[in-house]
């Protein structure tokens, strides 16, 4: 059966009006309205039907970019790189392509949500960038939506996020498990044994990952992985303050700090110090993604590189069929062990 917006309206309890206002965004609308209706559409999947949609089909040349936190680097770089790729010659008829950035906050909703509104918008290309919630019915949600958008004509790329089943769309992944290993390892090789581990948040499969590939190098060092070496927290600053000193708490005489992110780090490293402790004298601390700032930390951060600019290049190009999809249409984009000086011997 078909939605139509006096269905969303009655869903919304507001005025067809509203609803249209809303979706075309040429009046203002309250914002808990604003949301209500927006939840609307999401929940009843409501899209352009009939002759609107052929020509919406015919001439869109919008590009939609899912990130996160786009004040977060590890997205504000995957989306530049992005945006650089898909702007310019290339569109329709030689124009440009229109980038829109669609920042969820992390909400599985506001995903579902733009997702909807931008097949709605007959997108020309999606890229949804970093890890994924990992919650069946918000996967079986994503699955279904991402199948429409690619029936419906759009290409779908996957930017550092792993490949969704029963979907055409184009999975760049990040080697996070190895990445994760192969730092591990090296603090592991530096002689250290009792490693306190900064995770992200539980639901995201990049914690996941990154958690798989450190726990998969102690046990290959007969190192027994203890659950309270492990704190989870958001992927920020005072995540990896308050981690670093709850781990302090429990476990005083930890000689390294495996943060999830470079970020993470730069908490942790904040709150060592603050304890008095010396970095990397007393306590190594170690990151991951090679953020910009990194290497200019005090001590420079040890960590892995992503290449994140080169990754969201290629999801570009492959978004505006500029460049063919990878064989089975998934490729792994490997890390790079930076080893700089926040990490060193144990202390004695």
């Amino acid at each position: 059966m078909t939605v139509t917006l006096a269905d969303v309206a009655a869903r919304a309890q507001v005025s067809p009006a509203t609803v249209s206002r809303v979706l075309n965004g040429n009046y203002p609308v309250a914002a808990a309205t604003r949301e209500r209706v927006l939840r609307a559409v999401d929940e009843l999947d409501y899209v352009l039907n009939g002759p609107a949609s052929a020509l919406a089909a015919a001439t869109s040349d919008l590009v939609g970019i899912l990130v996160n936190d786009i004040a977060d680097p590890f997205f504000g770089i995957m989306a530049g790189a992005i945006q650089a790729e898909i702007g310019g010659p290339g569109g329709r008829a030689g124009g440009e392509r229109l980038a829109v950035v669609c920042n969820t906050g992390g909400s599985p909703e506001r995903e579902l949500t733009y997702l909807t509104l931008l097949q709605r918008q007959r997108a020309a290309a999606v890229v949804l960038t970093g890890g994924a919630v990992e919650d069946a019915p918000h996967v079986a949600a994503v699955a279904a939506k991402l199948r429409r958008l690619t029936e419906a004509g759009t290409r779908v790329v996957l930017c550092g996020r792993p490949p969704v089943p029963d979907t055409e769309a184009v999975a760049l992944t990040f080697g996070n498990r190895d990445g994760a290993r192969e730092l591990t390892d090296h603090l592991i090789g530096l002689g250290h044994r009792r490693l306190g581990y900064i995770a992200g948040p539980q639901e995201r499969t990049t914690t996941r990952h990154r958690l798989e590939g450190h726990r998969a190098a102690l046990s290959a060092a007969g190192i027994e992985a203890d659950p309270q070496w492990t704190v989870h927290g958001r992927y920020d600053r005072r995540s990896g303050y308050e981690a670093t000193k709850e781990l302090l708490r429990r476990e005083p005489s930890l000689t390294a700090v495996v943060a999830a992110n470079d970020t993470v780090a730069l908490g942790a490293c904040a709150a060592l110090r603050e304890s008095g402790l010396r970095i990397p004298q007393d306590v190594s601390v170690v990151g991951f993604d090679d953020l910009p700032f990194s290497a200019d930390a005090v001590p420079s951060l040890t960590t892995v590189r992503l290449p994140l600019a080169e990754a969201g290049a290629r999801a570009g190009r492959i978004a505006t069929g500029r460049e063919e999809p990878p064989p089975g249409r998934l490729a792994t984009v490997p890390g790079e062990l930076m080893v700089r000086e926040s990490s060193g011997l144990p202390r004695a």
